[in-house]
């Protein structure tokens, strides 16, 4: 029984890893930083990210992306902003799709939540990441602009 449930285990591995997308994972090994948060109406709507704060605090926020273990930190701190750090576990999917979850301390398979966003315009030194909001009933992209430091 052992070895069909290691089998079982193997064969889930092997199938996710295969719609992973290894070169756009491997692109963003290294550190950045957020230079740019943008979405229609910022001007007058707050959008809260990532349950953590107001998406302009993200503004300067340290990542940090290891791409052979897929895991990371995410560093949020600056004036009229909570100061915020954290582990991450995160993938890339070949449909561009980029998945993350703050661990806070936890091991990623305790943490049930994360959030999905698209990948888009990635090169050597810089990326975006889109997320889909609703705001007032309407669906709002909110897009953070990363530079490679």
């Amino acid at each position: 029984m052992k070895k069909f449930l290691s089998l079982c285990m193997l064969v889930v591995l092997v199938a996710s890893c295969g719609s992973l997308d290894q070169k756009s994972q491997v692109g963003l090994k290294g550190n950045w930083t957020i230079s740019n948060v943008s979405y229609p109406g910022s001007d007058y709507i707050k959008v809260t990210s990532f349950d953590v704060a107001d998406s302009k605090c993200f503004v300067g926020s340290s990542w940090n992306f290891i791409s052979n273990n897929n895991k990371g930190t995410m560093t949020v701190s600056g004036a009229n902003c909570p100061t915020f750090s954290s582990p991450i576990v995160w993938t890339i999917t070949k449909a561009g799709t980029f998945n993350f979850k703050i661990t806070e301390g936890e091991k990623a398979k305790r943490v049930t939540e994360g959030y999905t966003l698209a990948i888009r315009n990635q090169t050597e030194s810089a990326f975006q990441l889109v997320d889909n909001v609703n705001v007032g009933g309407k669906n709002v992209e909110v897009v953070y602009s990363f530079t490679r430091n």
